[in-house]
């Protein structure tokens, strides 16, 4: 668990002031205790910037650690009265330590160790014996150790931070991918529900103005169909809308509903289906199937000037491939979404469609989308 910022900071300003005392304070305290002996200016002046130093050990660890570790080195043989300054130079440690400077914190310290141990058997007389030269090195090695432990605990702490916080990135950016997709989805739905429907009203309303008035009783079969319609068209945007209300009440539509597709389309459509069963396509499959043969007619509907088409299904090799082609006069004058929309359907699955002029008159379109296993 981190441990907070506020409640961090507060801890490091308690240990500096537990250093600075200690070091002063345990100073003025042997001095008191050796009142008999003279004290020289060195006895206060190293113990007061060496505890000036301590203030900024988190700021320049380093810096403080030379500084704590000459004070200790010049003080203990010039000094006439003992001290705790020793506490300056564990304190010292820890924090290069924690800090990341581990290695300079163990050179430290070893040359320390060693100055000690060369200046003890150089000298002609023993100030520390070995049991306290062991502790010492002892304590100058629990001091890095636990510096080293916890820079790495921190580290680690702050890299697991980073990660959350990159897959909590990641995360919201799939969810925006996948919420541009589906709003795509629905716009490609809307379209072909949409224009579909009503061009064939559109187309129906025309024939019936055009009947009304010489053969009334003509104009009833294009008025029901009108009606048949637009009652499908209110079905379908329901369904549509209700995927925005995540309510999966109605059920998507397919290539079961291709029969119904080609009565409402008001065009003499011929219909071939070949190859495996289409009853068991994936959902997603099923419904660009259906999205692009009923695109295909209502271009049909709008542009060709003819009345008849051809659909052609089949699944074969792993793959439903679909034609849909007249013989009227190709391509709409005025381009729009409904070739981007049935190419968009057929490549988001992994497919392919083309379409253009036939070889032999009239327009095409031709798609092939596999189908997963």
């Amino acid at each position: 668990m981190r441990i907070p910022a506020n409640l961090l900071k507060k801890r490091q300003t308690l240990f500096t002031i537990v250093l600075v005392v200690g070091v002063l304070g345990g100073t003025a305290t042997f001095m008191v205790i050796k009142a008999g002996v003279p004290v020289s200016a060195w006895d206060y002046l190293v113990p007061a910037v060496v505890a000036a130093a301590l203030t900024q050990r988190r700021r320049f660890p380093l810096a403080v650690l030379v500084v704590t570790a000459l004070g200790c080195g010049f003080y203990y043989p010039y000094s006439s009265v003992d001290g705790p300054m020793i506490l300056a130079v564990f304190g010292a440690l820890y924090t290069a330590a924690d800090k990341g400077h581990v290695l300079m914190a163990v050179v430290v310290a070893v040359a320390g160790l060693l100055a000690m141990g060369l200046g003890e058997v150089a000298g002609n007389q023993r100030h520390v014996n070995d049991s306290l030269l062991a502790l010492l090195g002892g304590w100058m090695a629990a001091c890095v150790a636990m510096g080293g432990v916890s820079h790495n605990r921190r580290a680690y702490l702050g890299e697991a931070e980073r990660r959350v916080a990159e897959a909590e990135r990641t995360r919201e950016e799939e969810a925006r991918r996948r919420a541009v997709e589906e709003r795509l989805r629905i716009a490609r739905d809307l379209h072909d529900v949409l224009g579909h429907n009503l061009s064939l009203i559109n187309v129906q309303a025309g024939a019936a103005l055009h009947r009304i008035a010489d053969r009334p009783q003509d104009a009833a079969p294009a008025l029901s169909a009108i009606k048949e319609t637009s009652r499908e068209t209110l079905r379908e945007l329901r369904a549509t809308l209700g995927v925005l209300r995540q309510a999966d009440g109605e059920p998507r539509p397919g290539l079961a509903g291709l029969p119904d597709l080609v009565g409402r389309s008001g065009l003499d459509v011929r219909t071939e289906v070949t190859g495996d069963d289409l009853g068991d396509l994936p959902a997603n499959v099923d419904l660009a199937a259906m999205r692009i043969v009923q695109e295909a007619l209502t271009n049909v509907s709008r542009h060709s000037g003819v009345t008849t088409a051809t659909v052609r299904i089949g699944r074969a090799d792993g793959e439903l491939r679909i034609v849909v082609e007249d013989e009227g006069s190709g391509a709409p004058a005025v381009p729009g979404y409904g070739i981007t929309g049935m190419r968009e359907r057929a490549t988001a699955l992994g497919g392919t469609l083309d379409a253009g002029p036939a070889p032999d008159g009239g327009f095409r379109v031709s798609a092939r989308i596999p189908i997963s296993s």
